[in-house]
């Protein structure tokens, strides 16, 4: 067993005033033994530390130490120091562990939270599952380049500054948002400076502050339909009446009565999630338009855009935007990866201080030294080397994707091309069903998701997301086979009047 340190104070139950002070520590410390709160291993303080803290005399602990010793329960090694044994007097295995306590019962009465405590719902974070097709919202990891990055993280931390280890701004790390404000000006059509961009844990924290400062209990809030749950979680969560605005072929539809009275519209441009469509530049000019005469705000959401395998870029809404409506943001948790929560929104000029004065209550600022580590990142051409690389990865896997599935899923799944992201979406023939398929799918071992799951008062037609860039060609072609034996089971299970995968 790995020994176990408490270099912590040691906290010891009151002595009462008669009971002499070696019959109380020698009492105390076999009972901690005993009741497991000293664990085999377990190192305690120096019986000078102990002295100290308790008031008593430095040979009154050196007895209670020698007697414990003396009876199995401690044990002492030259340079380091007393520790709990670690094979225990065979008489203690026999004492019967007291029951943990359990916490009082609380009255039977609904304990009382707050309204946004009765409405937030849980959502869920990815699960640390083996990769299989077709996981969709996950890069390819095993070609993060690990190694560099902990040469870089080793860098920064062997020259870390006192400045570095107080804090920073709540808006982030300034050389950081420089660098994220370079790199959207040139490569995302955003229009920023340095001032105006927050460094934020992900696109998550992006969604609380916006509703936090935007959004009033009852005010209309409008997204696409299909949606990221994530989003309508967060603005149901602070009381929003949220209204789902169907999409087509040039992305959220103008719906004048869906879209009256809106305070916030939160949109997905330049991939839309699910389904892929990148907004039309007219479209995007009709919702600025809107937006400026109803005097309402949006926000974009920059998902899985860097990531562009065909057609031209198209501007950001906030780089078409004259009048401070649009608020952008983003996220390295893609391209780099999940766990690095960090992320920016750019805000217009005139919310900089309320964003900023918000995020000084909440988060305070996002972690220094990672926002530090990911500066040098970007700066030192380890981001855009990075970027390079894996768009053309992920431009053969979906190459591959769409290949496979023209000649083994023809009449069953239709695929369309797919112009960015990390993951398409296909739509199911024959009257076959997303939630059906996704069980017969995963008893061989592959992973799709209905669009339904992300569909806010249904009137979709039944689909499938798939993810191909965390997956190579060789899964990519074995899931694509694996997907029409499913789709061909449930299809035959329709037909013959059997529900094979409820």
């Amino acid at each position: 067993m790995a020994k176990q340190s408490t270099a912590f104070s040691l906290v010891l139950p009151a002595r009462e005033a008669k009971t002499p002070a070696f019959r109380w520590l020698y009492g105390a410390l076999r009972a901690a033994i005993l009741d497991g709160r000293l664990r085999p291993g377990s190192r305690l303080p120096a019986t000078r530390e102990l002295a100290v803290q308790y008031g008593l005399s430095r040979g009154t602990i050196v007895a209670a130490f020698e007697q414990l010793k003396a009876e199995g329960y401690l044990e002492g090694v030259v340079g380091s120091g007393t520790r709990v044994s670690q094979v225990l007097p065979e008489q203690l295995l026999e004492v019967a562990r007291a029951e943990p306590k359990r916490p009082a019962r609380v009255a039977e009465r609904m304990r009382v939270v707050s309204e946004y405590g009765r409405r937030v719902q849980l959502f869920s974070n990815l699960e640390a599952r083996p990769t299989r097709a077709f996981r969709s919202n996950v890069p390819a990891l095993d070609l993060f380049p690990a190694t560099l990055w902990a040469q870089v993280a080793a860098r920064r931390l062997r020259r870390v500054s006192t400045q570095l280890l107080l804090g920073c701004d709540a808006m982030g790390y300034l050389p950081l948002r420089r660098a994220v404000a370079e790199y959207l000006n040139t490569s995302r059509g955003v229009q920023c400076v340095p001032e105006q961009v927050a460094i934020v844990s992900g696109v998550q924290e992006a969604l609380d502050l916006t509703a936090r400062v935007l959004v009033n209990a009852g005010d209309r809030v409008c997204m696409e339909n299909p949606g990221y749950t994530g989003a309508r979680t967060t603005f149901e969560a602070m009381g929003a009446q949220v209204e789902g605005i169907g999409l087509d072929d040039e992305g959220l539809q103008m719906e004048p009565a869906a879209l009256k009275d809106a305070r916030l519209v939160y949109v997905t441009p330049g991939h839309q999630f699910p389904l892929g469509i990148t907004m039309s530049l007219p479209r995007r000019l009709q919702l600025l338009e809107w937006a400026r005469k109803s005097q309402a705000m949006i926000l974009e959401d920059d998902y899985d855009s860097e990531y562009r395998y065909s057609g031209r870029p198209v501007p950001a809404l906030q780089g078409l935007d004259r009048h401070g409506l649009v608020l952008f943001t983003g996220s390295f948790s893609k391209v780099l990866f999940p766990s690095l929560r960090l992320g920016y929104l750019v805000l217009p000029p005139d919310l900089v201080e309320v964003f900023s004065a918000t995020i000084s209550v909440t988060s305070r600022h996002a972690p220094v030294l990672e926002q530090a580590v990911l500066c040098d990142f970007i700066a030192e051409g380890h981001f855009g080397r990075h970027l390079r690389r894996m768009r053309a990865i992920y431009a053969e896997r979906v190459s591959v994707l769409l290949e496979s599935a023209r000649s083994e899923l023809a009449g069953l799944l239709e695929i369309s091309d797919v112009e960015a992201g990390l993951q398409t979406a296909g739509w199911l023939r024959s009257g076959l069903e997303g939630r059906a398929v996704r069980a017969a799918a995963a008893r061989r071992n592959v992973d799709v998701v209905p669009l339904s799951e992300y569909s806010y008062g249904g009137g979709i037609p039944e689909g499938l997301q798939l993810g191909f860039a965390a997956i190579d060609l060789r899964e990519i072609r074995r899931g694509v086979r694996a997907l029409r034996m499913a789709l061909e089971e449930e299809l035959r299970a329709r037909r013959s009047g059997k529900r094979l995968s409820r």
